[in-house]
């Protein structure tokens, strides 16, 4: 990427001084959004199963869901009773 200085002939509006404007930093919001998404690259022959996101986020919730049901402990009804 080409870095260009500016000049003191640099055209601006009559209203705006060159020191109102900051120095731009490379990268300044890189962290906060790494934090926030979450990229999942799939292999080339699962990608082909699935048209688009949706498709892949519908077929995950139906995974968890499968999951959950299988493996959350069901309570009996006579778990609070002595015998």
């Amino acid at each position: 990427m080409k870095k260009t200085s500016f000049k003191e002939d640099d055209e601006l509006r009559p209203e705006y001084e060159r020191s109102d404007f900051t120095k731009l930093e490379c990268g300044k919001y890189a962290d906060r959004l790494a934090e926030k998404t979450n990229v999942v690259v799939l292999d080339p022959d699962v990608a082909e199963a699935f048209p688009n996101n949706k498709a892949v986020n519908d077929a995950l919730r139906g995974l968890i869901e499968g999951v959950q049901a299988t493996t959350t402990p069901k309570k009996s009804s006579t778990s609070g009773v002595k015998k």
